[in-house]
C-alpha cells in the first residue's frame, strides 16, 4: 500500500514500467549469471593456464646451472610462451600487499598460483600497468619477475558484453516506447474529448482510433454524445413550442385586460399574468441553457466588475475583491448569467453582498457572500432543486419561481465545474462557483 503512493498516475508511465521492469530484471539476472558463471570460469581457466606455465618454467629453471645460463634460458622460454622474464639476484618479495581493484579477480589468480606453485612464495600486481600483470616468485635468494599480458590472465572483453546488452536493450525500449505512445494517444484523445464534452465544448474532430477496445469505447462515446445532443435539441424544441403556444393566450389575456383600463379589480389578474410570463421565460431558459453560444476567452475579473457595476446602479451595496490571471475559455453569456443569478439570490436576502474571485492551481473560484439569514446545513442541497422554495428559512417576501440556483449550477456543470453552498464569513450564505482552469 505504501508503494502505491510513489507509483506514477498516468497510463503511459505505468505501461512503461510494465515494459521496463521485466527488461531491467532480465538484464540484471543475465549480468549476474554472466559474471558469476561465464566470466568466473573463463578467468579461472586462463589464470590456471598461466600458473601452470609459470610452474613449468620454474621447474625447468631449477635444472639450469649458472646465472648467465638461467638468464638465457629464461629469455628463450619467455619468448616461447609469451612472457617477459627477468631474474633479480639477491632480492626478496615486496612486503606490502598487492594493489587490488577487483578483489574477486585477485582471489581467483591467487588461488590458481597457490595450486600450481605449491610452497613457492609469490607476489603479483594487477594495477601498476593497465595492460599487464606482474607476477614475482621467490626462488631461493633470487626473484623471478614475470610480466604477462592481462588478456592471458583473465577475460578482458566483458565490456563488449555490457555494450551489446545496453545497446540492444535501448533499441528495444525505444521501439516499445514508440509503439506504446501510439497505443496510449487514442486513450488520451478519448479522455480529452469526454472532458471537453462534459464542459459543454464542441467535439467535432474526434475519430475512433487505436486498438479495437479503444475504438469500441470511442464509438460508444460518440453514440452517447449524439444521443445526449438529440435529447437536448428535442427538449429545447418541445419547450419552445410549449412556450409559443402559451405565450399566445397569455398575450391575448393581457390585451383583453388592457381594454378594461387600470381598474383595481383587475390588478391581481395582471400581476398573475406577469408572474406566469416570468415563470415561463425562466423555465424555458433553464431547459434550453446556452447551447448556441461558443467558447471565447473571458476575463472573469472584468466580468465580475461589470456585474457589480450593474448591481450598484440598481441601488445595492456590493464589494469586489479579485486577483489577476483569471482569463479562461468560457461561454461568456452563460457564465455571466450564472454569476448574476448568484448575485440576485444574495441581494434578495441580504443588504450587503461581497464577491471574491481568485485563482488556485487548477481552477478559478468565485464566491458570493451575503449577510442574510442563510440556509440550514441540512437543506443546502434542496436550494438547487428546480422550483424549490426555501422561503420558510429565508425571505417570505421574495418573489420568483426557484430556478436561479438551478440555472446557475447547470451552467457551472456544463463548464465542468460546480457550485457549493455553505455558511459565509458575513453570517449569511456563501455560494462558491468552481470553474476548472
Amino acid at each position: 500500500m505504501q508503494l502505491r503512493k510513489y507509483l506514477p498516475k498516468g497510463l503511459f508511465a505505468r505501461s512503461l514500467i510494465i515494459i521496463v521492469a521485466p527488461v531491467v530484471i532480465l538484464q540484471a539476472v543475465v549480468t549476474y549469471v554472466f559474471f558469476e558463471r561465464h566470466w568466473d570460469v573463463v578467468t579461472r581457466r586462463l589464470s590456471s593456464s598461466v600458473a601452470a606455465d609459470i610452474a613449468l618454467l620454474i621447474k625447468a629453471t631449477e635444472t639450469v646451472k649458472g646465472f648467465n645460463d638461467i638468464m638465457e634460458f629464461s629469455k628463450i622460454s619467455g619468448e616461447t610462451i609469451g612472457f617477459e622474464i627477468e631474474v633479480a639476484r639477491n632480492t626478496v618479495l615486496p612486503e606490502e600487499p598487492p594493489k587490488t581493484l577487483f578483489p574477486i579477480l585477485e582471489a581467483t589468480i591467487s588461488q590458481e598460483l597457490r595450486n600450481s606453485l605449491g610452497d613457492y612464495e609469490f607476489w603479483f600486481d594487477t594495477e601498476s600497468e593497465p595492460s599487464y600483470v606482474f607476477i614475482w616468485v621467490q626462488m631461493g635468494p633470487d626473484v623471478l619477475k614475470i610480466k604477462v599480458r592481462r588478456s592471458r590472465v583473465y577475460a578482458t572483453n566483458w565490456h563488449i558484453f555490457l555494450v551489446w546488452m545496453v545497446v540492444t536493450s535501448t533499441a528495444l525500449l525505444a521501439v516499445s516506447i514508440g509503439f506504446l505512445r501510439n497505443q496510449v494517444r487514442p486513450i488520451q484523445q478519448l479522455a480529452h474529448a469526454a472532458e471537453s464534452f462534459g464542459k459543454g465544448r464542441a467535439v467535432v474532430d474526434f475519430k475512433p482510433s487505436g486498438a479495437a477496445e479503444v475504438r469500441s469505447a470511442a464509438s460508444a462515446f460518440i453514440d452517447m454524445r449524439d444521443r445526449i445532443q438529440r435529447q437536448i435539441e428535442q427538449r429545447t424544441e418541445m419547450l419552445a413550442g410549449v412556450s409559443h403556444d402559451l405565450r399566445t393566450p397569455i398575450t391575448r389575456m393581457k390585451l383583453e385586460l388592457a381594454l378594461f383600463g387600470d381598474k383595481p379589480e383587475f390588478a391581481d389578474m395582471k400581476r398573475d399574468l406577469d408572474e406566469m410570463e416570468h415563470m415561463l421565460e425562466e423555465y424555458l431558459a433553464f431547459a434550453k441553457g446556452e447551447d448556441g453560444e461558443v467558447d471565447s476567452l473571458v476575463d472573469l475579473t472584468e466580468l465580475v466588475n461589470e456585474i457589480a457595476d450593474d448591481t450598484r446602479r440598481k441601488g445595492h451595496h456590493i464589494d469586489v475583491q479579485s486577483t489577476g490571471g483569471n482569463v479562461l475559455p468560457l461561454k461568456r453569456r452563460a457564465i455571466k448569467r450564472c454569476v448574476m443569478n448568484l448575485v440576485d439570490n444574495a441581494i434578495s436576502y441580504g443588504d450587503k453582498v461581497a464577491i471574491s474571485i481568485w485563482r488556485s492551481r487548477n481552477s478559478v473560484e468565485i464566491a458570493v457572500d451575503d449577510n442574510g439569514p442563510g440556509i440550514p446545513d441540512d437543506r443546502l442541497d434542496d436550494a438547487f432543486k428546480p422550483f424549490g422554495r426555501l422561503d420558510d428559512s429565508r425571505n417570505l417576501e421574495r418573489s420568483g419561481v426557484g430556478l436561479g440556483l438551478a440555472i446557475a449550477r447547470d451552467v457551472a456543470r456544463k463548464h465542468g465545474g460546480d457550485i457549493y453552498l455553505s455558511r459565509g464569513p458575513m453570517g449569511g450564505l456563501r455560494a462558491q462557483l468552481h470553474i476548472p482552469a
